[in-house]
Parts: C-alpha cells; sequence; structure tokens
C-alpha cells in the first residue's frame, strides 16, 4: 500500500466517522416545524363558573319520563352546579308507586374537553361514581356497577343516560 493510498483511506474513514456523528447528533435536536393544536387527539376546553351554572345546572330524566302519564317508572336527577362541585339529587317516581331510587350528594369536578364533555366524580358506596355531562344529557357511571344499586330498590341503579330537561322535573 503506498502512502497516497494509506492517505485516501484515512481521509475515507475520517469522512464517514464525522457524517456519522453529525446524523446521531442531528437527531437529537429535531423539533417540530409546525406547532399547532391540531396535533392534540382531544382539544381541552375550559368552562368559565358562571357559564358552567347554565350548562350543567337543572334538572335530567330518564327516557322514561316522557311516557310517566302512562305509568311507567321513571328516574329524576337535580343537579345544582356551585364553582368546581356540584349538588346532586336523584329521585324516582313517587306520585303512583313507592320511589324505587333515592340518593343525595355532592361531586367535584375531574375534568372536560371536547370529545367526554365536563365529568365530575364522587365516592359513594365505598366507590367512585362518574357524573358526565355533554350535549345536554347526563351519564352516572361507576367501575363498580353494584354499588349505584345500593341506591334503588327492586335491582334498579343510579347508573344510565339521562337527558335535560326544558322544565323543572315532576316529582
Amino acid at each position: 500500500m503506498t502512502l497516497s493510498s494509506h492517505r485516501f483511506h484515512s481521509i475515507a474513514a475520517l469522512t464517514l466517522i464525522a457524517t456519522t456523528l453529525a446524523a446521531v447528533t442531528g437527531c437529537h435536536n429535531v423539533t417540530p416545524a409546525v406547532k399547532s393544536s391540531a396535533n392534540n387527539a382531544v382539544a381541552v376546553h375550559s368552562i368559565p363558573v358562571d357559564v358552567m351554572k347554565d350548562y350543567i345546572s337543572g334538572d335530567y330524566a330518564s327516557a322514561d319520563y316522557e311516557k310517566r302519564a302512562q305509568g311507567y317508572d321513571w328516574v329524576g336527577v337535580m343537579v345544582r352546579a356551585d364553582g368546581d362541585q356540584i349538588d346532586i339529587k336523584v329521585r324516582s317516581r313517587s306520585d303512583i308507586k313507592k320511589p324505587t331510587c333515592h340518593f343525595d350528594g355532592n361531586a367535584t369536578l375531574i375534568g372536560q374537553d371536547t370529545a367526554h364533555g365536563t365529568i365530575f366524580q364522587a365516592k359513594v358506596n365505598g366507590s367512585t361514581a362518574f357524573f358526565q355531562f355533554k350535549d345536554d344529557s347526563l351519564i352516572i357511571d361507576s367501575p363498580d356497577k353494584y354499588a349505584l344499586n345500593y341506591f334503588c330498590s327492586g335491582g334498579g341503579s343510579l347508573a344510565g343516560e339521562y337527558q335535560k330537561l326544558t322544565e323543572d322535573l315532576e316529582i
């Protein structure tokens, strides 16, 4: 191997090492070209406290509330917002039947976004209950389904979907 050939290989090796080092170092300094909230999966919106009262406060009822004149049993939920807390009262038909559900409690705001709406949680019967408000509906749920049965008789449960009423609940 001649001296010029040896220099060529050394220069080629140094060039290869420098290029590799530059490429590896450059990977650690990558920044997104566009910073946009459109890249987020869910946009988070906060609702001002005074607006939350109007948005969440109100009376909600199960689907059978519409058929109460025909004697159907129904469950109603009265919600009053106060800051990041809500006062919840659940009642069922009591005019011609013995009430099947009764619950009084408070829940605390845990989050809100466009995908899930506004969600509150409360400790009930040794478990956690979630109160999800979105598009004029309320969904009450819990990881422990039996925890919500405690407040109802005859196999009933607080768990379910309730629609916001335009008038006051007729208990």
